[in-house]
């Protein structure tokens, strides 16, 4: 697995951030937080994300997303009690598709990123992103500097 880049290591490079609480349940039998308590994190995030990004009110009424691809690069130990905090942005922007890069912090330090990418489906065939959603997905980009 290859380090991520310096920017996805920044919490400040990403236009979303959300602070969750880690749970007594999240943890594995060696004391730290298993690789399903780490995906529900970053989809409880993602939907947060999709949700201020997308235009909901004008989609036509076939039209849907859905995870095509995920990865999550584990790079510390998550700990219980310790809060999360989740930042998420807007990567690569394709014809019908895009991608969502995100990172996860506890106590300053970066302990996972995950990229998703996110099709754009309509009638069960990929589907051109209209205007309206490309500039949402713009508006929420992840800094590259």
């Amino acid at each position: 697995m290859p380090k991520p880049l310096p920017n996805r290591l920044n919490p400040d490079h990403y236009p979303v951030s959300l602070t969750a609480q880690t749970r007594f349940q999240d943890m594995d039998i060696n004391g730290h937080l298993n690789n399903v308590a780490f995906a529900a994190l970053f989809e409880n995030a993602r939907v947060q994300l999709i949700r201020n990004v997308r235009p909901w009110a004008d989609r036509p009424a076939n039209e849907r997303t859905m995870v095509a691809a995920m990865e999550i690069n584990y790079l510390r130990e998550g700990n219980f009690p310790d809060d999360a905090v989740i930042c998420s942005g807007i990567g690569r922007i394709g014809t019908s598709s895009w991608t969502i890069e995100q990172a996860m912090f506890q106590k300053g330090h970066c302990i996972a990123t995950c990229d998703t990418i996110i099709a754009c489906r309509t009638d069960n065939q990929s589907k051109p992103l209209r205007p309206a959603i490309v500039e949402g997905l713009n508006a929420h980009k992840v800094r590259q500097d």
